[in-house]
C-alpha cells in the first residue's frame, strides 16, 4: 500500500483512540504521567518511531518514550520476559520464541521488509564476480584459502541469522564445508567485516552505507529479496498488558510511524539529521544517513498484514533450522486494527 500525505490526514476522522489533533495524530484523553519503555536496536529499520517522536507527534498525543538499546531482537525478549518493556522494534522472528515461552506480544505496525542483505568483505568479494553463483564464490575462496569462509550474523532465532542460513542453504545451495557461520551482535558484525576479522556478514542499513563509503572493496553482494522473499524485518510489537490498559497510546504509536514512513518517503533530506542525531551518535555523518535511506537495502513499510504469510515461512524455517521446537499459531500475534484506522478512508 503506497502512503501518501493526502491518505494519512485523511484517517483522522476514522481514529477510534481519543481525540484527533487536525494532523491526524490521536491525543489521549489524559497525558501519559511515565514514559513508554522502548526497547530497539540501532538500525535503520527503527527511524520511523524516531521520526514520530523527534517530529513531535508523540509528544502531541500526550507520549514520550525511555528506549533502550538492544544488540539483537532475541536478547530484547528476556527484557519483554521481565515486564520492563512496554514496546518492542526489532526483528519479527523473536516474538514466535517469546510467544512460545508464554509472552503475549502483539505486532501492531511494521517498519521494514527484506532489510537484511549480505556483504562480502574484499577477501571475498575478489571472487564474487558477476555472473558467478553465490555458491560457487564460497567454494573458489575455500579452495584460494584452505579456510571456510567466516560469515558474520546475529544470533540462532534472529532474523538475520535466519535470512542468511535460508540464503546459504536453500536458494544459493552452498556447501556446508566452505562457510562457518558466526554469531555476534550487530556492532561487532559491522566492525569484524570492517577490519577483515569475517570474510562476510549480515548487515542492515545505515551499517551497509558505512562499510561501503569506508572500504569500496567490501561488496554488497545479495539483497534481502533474493535472500528470503519478502523476507520480515522489524515490526513494533506491543505488551497485550499495554494494548489493553492504553489502546490510545498504541494508536499514537502506529499513527505517528505510518505519517513518518510517508514524511521519509517524500523527504528523506528533511529527517536524515533527525535519523543521524538519533542513531549516528557522532559516528556517522548525515550524508551516510541519505545514502542509507535510499539504499537498495532500504524498503520501509508499515502494514504489519503484508508480512503475515513471510513470517510463517520464516517461522516454519526455523524449526527447521532448530531454532524453533514448534510453530506457533499467528492467528493471535499480528493485530492491524490500529494500521487499519491510522490509513482508513485512503
Amino acid at each position: 500500500m503506497t502512503l501518501t500525505r493526502r491518505s494519512i490526514l485523511a484517517a483522522a476522522p476514522a481514529l477510534a483512540a481519543g481525540a484527533v489533533l487536525g494532523s491526524g495524530t490521536p491525543v489521549l484523553a489524559q497525558a501519559r504521567s511515565a514514559p513508554l519503555r522502548v526497547g530497539l536496536i540501532p538500525i535503520l529499520a527503527v527511524a520511523p518511531i524516531i521520526v514520530a517522536e523527534k517530529e513531535g507527534w508523540l509528544k502531541e498525543a500526550g507520549l514520550s518514550l525511555g528506549i533502550t538499546t538492544f544488540e539483537s531482537g532475541p536478547n530484547m525478549i528476556q527484557a519483554l520476559a521481565s515486564g520492563t518493556l512496554d514496546v518492542y522494534v526489532a526483528g519479527v522472528a523473536p516474538l514466535g520464541v517469546a510467544r512460545a515461552k508464554g509472552i503475549d506480544v502483539k505486532v501492531v505496525a511494521a517498519t521494514s521488509v527484506e532489510e537484511n542483505v549480505f556483504v562480502a568483505g574484499p577477501k571475498l568479494a575478489r571472487f564474487a564476480e558477476k555472473g558467478v553463483a553465490p555458491a560457487e564464490v564460497f567454494k573458489r575462496y575455500r579452495d584460494s584459502a584452505g579456510t571456510p569462509a567466516r560469515l558474520a550474523t546475529q544470533p540462532l532465532g534472529s532474523v538475520p541469522n535466519t535470512t542468511l542460513q535460508h540464503w546459504l542453504w536453500e536458494v544459493a545451495k552452498a556447501d556446508p564445508k566452505d562457510v562457518t557461520i558466526v554469531s555476534m551482535g550487530i556492532d561487532a558484525t559491522q566492525q569484524a567485516v570492517l577490519a577483515g576479522a569475517v570474510e562476510g556478514g549480515i548487515l542492515r542499513e545505515p551499517a551497509v552505507s558505512i562499510v561501503t563509503g569506508r572500504n569500496p572493496a567490501i561488496r554488497l553482494m545479495a539483497l534481502g529479496g533474493e535472500m528470503f522473499p519478502n523476507q520480515p524485518g522489524t515490526v513494533v510489537a506491543v505488551t497485550r498488558a499495554l494494548l489493553d490498559r492504553e489502546p490510545d497510546a498504541v494508536q499514537a504509536i502506529v499513527t505517528g510511524i505510518v505519517r513518518a514512513i510517508d514524511l521519509i518517503g517524500r523527504d528523506p533530506e528533511r529527517v536524515a539529521p533527525i535519523i543521524e542525531a538519533s542513531l549516528g551518535k557522532g559516528l556517522v555523518d548525515t550524508a551516510t544517513i541519505r545514502r542509507a535511506l535510499v539504499s537498495p537495502a532500504t524498503r520501509f513499510a508499515a502494514d504489519p498484514r503484508a508480512i503475515v504469510e513471510a513470517t510463517a515461512a520464516m517461522q516454519r524455517y526455523q524449526v527447521k533450522l532448530g531454532a524453533l521446537d514448534r510453530e506457533v499459531p499467528l492467528d493471535g500475534l499480528f493485530e492491524p486494527r490500529f494500521y487499519e484506522r491510522a490509513v482508513a478512508g485512503k
